[in-house]
């Protein structure tokens, strides 16, 4: 897996922090377009290979698609991190030097998923 490509990124950022369940290609290429040079089908064939990829679903409305993503931003962003841990070196200083960088608050968030993820295995065996 690798990252998203710039449009790619953009309509799945639109996407992730909307508030309706789905979304057309001509709803997000009407906010695109009074930002930045845009033709409708370059939207169009981004969220159709978005969808091609498995990173969006969507379901026939009449003519028109409407597309909503398949994971959210976290687990979008989980992914590229167990990828990243997985092709950069020794796993172990790959996780020394992540750890060595986080902030304060999000050092505490992270032993706290840890908890978690502890009370979730030991509950499954």
């Amino acid at each position: 897996m690798r990252g998203f490509g710039d449009l790619e990124a953009v309509l799945m950022d639109r996407l992730w922090e909307r508030d309706v369940d789905a979304t057309t290609v001509r709803e997000l290429f009407d906010e695109l377009v009074t930002e930045r040079d845009i033709a409708y089908t370059t939207v169009m064939s981004t969220m159709d290979n978005l969808h091609r990829k498995g990173w969006l679903a969507r379901k026939r409305e009449g003519r028109a698609y409407r597309y909503w993503p398949t994971v959210t931003r976290e687990e979008y962003s989980a992914r590229l991190m167990h990828e990243a841990l997985g092709v950069g070196g020794r796993s172990d200083l790959v996780l020394h030097y992540f750890v060595d960088r986080i902030s304060d608050d999000e050092f505490a968030g992270l032993r706290a998923a840890l908890r978690r993820v502890a009370a979730r295995r030991t509950e499954a065996s």
